[in-house]
């Protein structure tokens, strides 16, 4: 499947510092096609807020570390929270973050014109593909609601998914060639020989990961010689073409203290522009990296990026409100009540039509060498 080029734009190939600080307002070293304002969007008031083949997943099927424990979820500042190694992931998963990531689903396949993934794939027919059982493997890391895994599944009935995550939040109906585990990814990895991946899957794990040399080294691993993962994931940073971002101060905040915290954390949120490098540094092959710049709010003249635009308005506002309070209550000690202003402080800036921010949205993907290193058979664990 051919990588979309209709709202690709280059951009700098790293734009952190030595210590992974978040990057500037303006990526240094390139000039990248400014974003065309719709004048006519900036006059009246700011945007309103806005926040079968089916078969049941039962216990049987969520394979894994799977106790009534982890339906025993945590509560802070008013969200609901992971039970199963709880305090690991600083985002909810209430009703309110699956709607977020739902929608979220909705912007990264419009950005593809509708497809799954960018890397080049061919998933035959059940029994057709290579391989002992005739389909194509399939992992999908930090699956969250399970809405990729069950779309591939759908779309692709030659494939087995599995998708794993920490939170059971996924739907009980799914097709049959899909299921999910509730697991820790960070974990070493128990998969056989026999079960290597064609290709493996991780959308927006920043945030996620406290080694990630190790995370990659595990899926080359485990992905079959010349199989293919990918990353989906956003820069944890505000951009704009104007002086937007420097007439933001909540949203220079917002990012500045999200990134702090979660280094202190240990799993940092902005790393989106290191995956290539990680890709690279753990021996895949013919790694590329796209990268979209999406707009918050429908100021563009582009249509398509008008309506992502609209969309991303939505979704960054639901991220404030998901990001936010679990990283600077426990890491910079802020009250809710100093979370809350800043979080509204926040939402009012993406609503603003003087104000033009972007956010940019990165494709890596890489392709496991055809013939195993000799380093990789020393490094993985005996069985």
């Amino acid at each position: 499947m051919s990588n979309p080029t209709a709202t690709m734009v280059p951009v700098a190939e790293d734009h952190h510092d030595g210590d992974r600080q978040g990057p500037p307002a303006r990526q240094p070293g390139v000039a990248p096609t400014p974003l065309q304002v719709d004048l006519a969007h900036a006059d009246g008031p700011d945007d309103d807020d806005a926040d079968s083949a089916y078969v049941s997943d039962d216990e049987s099927r969520r394979t894994g570390s799977i106790t009534s424990s982890i339906y025993t979820y945590e509560y802070e500042n008013g969200r609901r929270y992971h039970a199963y190694r709880a305090g690991q992931y600083v985002l909810p998963n209430d009703d309110a973050e699956q709607e977020r990531l739902d929608l979220q689903h909705h912007i990264w396949r419009l950005m593809l014109r509708g497809a799954l993934f960018t890397a080049p794939l061919t998933i035959l027919p059940a029994g057709e593909n290579p391989g002992p059982d005739g389909d194509f493997r399939i992992l999908d890391l930090g699956c969250g609601t399970g809405i990729w895994a069950i779309d591939m599944a759908d779309e692709y009935p030659g494939a087995t998914v599995s998708g794993i995550d920490l939170s059971p939040i996924q739907p009980d109906w799914v097709p049959e060639n899909c299921q999910f585990h509730v697991d820790d990814y960070e974990d070493e990895w128990t998969y056989r020989d026999s079960e290597k991946f064609d290709y493996i899957h991780g959308r927006a794990l920043g945030g996620t990961v406290a080694d990630w040399p190790r995370f990659y080294g595990q899926i080359r691993r485990h992905l079959k010689p010349g199989g293919w993962v990918e990353m989906q994931e956003y820069d944890a940073w505000l951009f704009s073409d104007d002086d937007s971002f420097d007439r933001a101060p909540h949203s220079q905040e917002w990012v500045k203290k999200l990134d702090s915290a979660s280094r202190t954390f240990g799993k940092q949120l902005n790393v989106a522009a290191f995956h290539k490098q990680w890709l690279i540094d753990a021996g895949f092959e013919d790694v590329q990296e796209v990268i979209h710049r999406i707009p918050i709010g429908p100021w563009t003249q582009d249509p398509l990026l008008k309506e992502l635009g609209r969309f991303e308005q939505v979704h960054m506002q639901m991220s404030v409100a998901s990001h936010t309070p679990a990283l600077l209550t426990r890491v910079h000690s802020y009250t809710p009540e100093q979370v809350q202003i800043l979080m509204e402080g926040v939402k009012r800036e993406f609503r603003s039509k003087d104000l033009h921010l972007i956010t940019a949205y990165r494709f890596i993907i890489g392709r496991a060498p055809s013939a195993p290193a000799a380093a990789d058979a020393a490094a993985a664990p005996a069985v």
